[in-house]
């Protein structure tokens, strides 16, 4: 049986599997190889980005389906049983069509024996629909109540406890906040300051102009934006509303003296590095771009072409770069991507706690660096894109008892919007404001 989309969807869980591939790049260069567009695209995308968010549940249900360690099931059946689970657990295809097709997939590439074992698995996963499964396999609500959501809407414990410590143990919002992290989200656009406005890009586009950033144009097709004609003619770049907002956080601070000379100390991919460029072209400004791996700075290079950026491939603690010269600085610490999950679905399987230490160094010593390269008076962004209390508050508060700098008010950088805590740092979250969840602290040398 000729199946391009669940095909495609197969061969992508694998490459993740195998080769630590992120979906969102693997799949989406698949489908331009195949020729697969359209609604068998979406099909695809549906199809493997949800069967790697759901991996902790369908893992759970799948353990209870076979007399076997999952650890011990190949991995090529492995991904054909997770792809079977997600179509019978979370989506709206029929049970017999869930089965059949991935029984198909797996006897075209595997022979009649693995597909007997596949098919007798997955007719045991559709005895029992998502709710009843979880109520079977997660710990009980009332005894551990992080652990059952956490189960229910396949997140790690150790993220979900995360989430429920930034949300001050509230459940009901724990609830609301891992739901909306285990849904698809939308694309998001950035139109280019000074070449397009928002809503020029959506009637383009076919997207609405989004709520909060007045450059954001929020798409509801699934396709690929990659090949959008302004993303394509740099009108536009792929990029979160709250990665926007934090960006122009940066940018709205109110500065005494010069406003001419700015930095990106962690620039790679070069999102936010070519939106500050485009807003200092306007604005008489010069932006330069910090990014230690060469492969990212070429990135950098390409997303900011045409626009008063140079790109140095240095490490930011040690760049080089004058101290006490620039008027705004901008540290996208490298972080555990928490608050982008239901971006990059299988990183939420990839990520450990024991990763934490390294990178609350690294992001302390960013953050100081950028302190000394800022001159009297100028201003700092420190940006995660986490949730995580460690790597957000806990650093600025730590960076701040040693370097004596002051904390600006974030949440006045963000007018108009709703829930953003008590200050002075802003963390934005997709439940309550559509965006990924970016956190911004603002600070003064």
């Amino acid at each position: 049986m000729d199946d391009p989309p669940r095909r495609a969807a197969l061969d992508a869980l694998a490459a993740v599997r195998e080769r630590d591939a992120y979906a969102n790049l693997v799949l989406p260069s698949m489908l331009r190889q195949r020729g697969i567009h359209g609604r068998d695209a979406a099909l695809a995308t549906e199809l493997c980005y949800g069967t790697c968010r759901a991996r902790g549940l369908l893992d759970a249900v799948l353990q209870s389906c076979t007399d076997r360690p999952l650890s011990e099931v190949d991995g090529e059946l492995l991904d054909a049983l997770r792809l079977g689970s997600y179509q019978l657990l979370r989506t709206r295809v029929p049970p017999h069509a869930a089965v059949g097709t991935t029984v198909d997939l797996v006897r075209a590439g595997r022979g009649s024996a693995a597909a007997g074992f596949v098919n007798a698995v997955l007719r045991r996963v559709g005895v029992r629909d998502r709710d009843s499964w979880v109520r079977t396999v997660a710990p009980a609500a009332d005894e551990d109540p992080v652990g059952h959501l956490a189960l229910a809407h396949s997140h790690p414990r150790w993220i979900a406890q995360s989430f429920a410590d930034a949300l001050g143990g509230d459940l009901d919002e724990l609830a609301r906040a891992l739901a909306t992290d285990d849904a698809r989200p939308l694309v998001h656009l950035a139109a280019r300051p000074g070449r397009i406005s928002a809503a020029e890009l959506a009637g383009l586009t076919g997207g609405r102009v989004a709520r909060y950033s007045p450059y954001g144009v929020h798409l509801a097709d699934g396709g690929d934006p990659g090949e959008l004609v302004p993303v394509r003619d740099q009108l536009a770049q792929v990029q979160d509303e709250g990665s926007q907002l934090v960006t122009l956080a940066l940018a709205g601070v109110p500065l005494k003296g010069a406003d001419a000379r700015w930095l990106d100390l962690c620039a790679g991919p070069g999102g936010k590095a070519a939106l500050l460029g485009a807003l200092g072209a306007i604005r008489g400004a010069t932006l330069e771009a910090v990014e230690k791996a060469e492969h990212r700075a070429r990135l950098v290079d390409q997303a900011c072409a045409g626009l008063p950026v140079t790109v140095h491939v240095v490490d930011g603690r040690v760049s080089g770069l004058p101290e006490r010269a620039y008027d705004r600085v901008l540290v996208d610490a490298p972080c555990t991507g928490l608050g982008a999950l239901r971006r990059r679905p299988e990183a939420r399987w990839r990520r450990r706690p024991e990763d934490l230490p390294g990178l609350l160094r690294l992001q302390r010593e960013l953050l100081v660096a950028a302190l000394r390269l800022a001159r009297p008076g100028g201003v700092v962004a420190y940006v995660t894109c986490s949730p995580h209390w460690d790597e957000t508050v806990g650093v600025v508060a730590d960076v701040i008892r040693r370097t004596g700098a002051e904390q600006l008010d974030a949440r006045l950088r963000f007018p108009d919007m709703p829930a953003l805590g008590e200050g002075p740092h802003v963390q934005l979250w997709p439940h309550r404001h559509g965006t990924d969840a970016m956190f911004c602290a603002l600070l003064r040398r």
